[in-house]
């Protein structure tokens, strides 16, 4: 079954992630194992997934058998990703190597 669930802020995106893991019946500890990372690494990132790079999101994207598909939004009032968007330039996680 292909199921939409659409992110408008980043805050929406730990649950999504974490929703998804359950719902694989999947630890952090094995979804930590297929990327090739610690458990902790991975805790960190579930925790704060707004502070990841695209590039890890995708990897874990991609364990977890998700699609990302992007449409354009129609509604001018609609909040600006950039004014959702914490500070995470600074963020361990973000600095941290995979």
């Amino acid at each position: 079954m292909n199921t939409s669930y659409p992110l408008k802020t980043l805050g929406q995106l730990r649950p999504l992630l974490v929703g998804f893991r359950k719902a694989k019946g999947l630890t952090q500890k094995e979804v930590s194992e297929k990327l090739g990372v610690t458990q902790q690494t991975y805790a960190r990132l579930e925790a704060n997934p707004a502070a990841a790079s695209l590039e890890r999101l995708f990897r874990v994207f991609n364990v977890l058998g998700i699609e990302m598909a992007f449409s354009s939004e129609s509604d001018p009032a609609a909040t600006r990703a950039e004014e959702s968007m914490p500070d995470y330039l600074s963020s361990p996680a973000r600095k941290e190597q995979w």
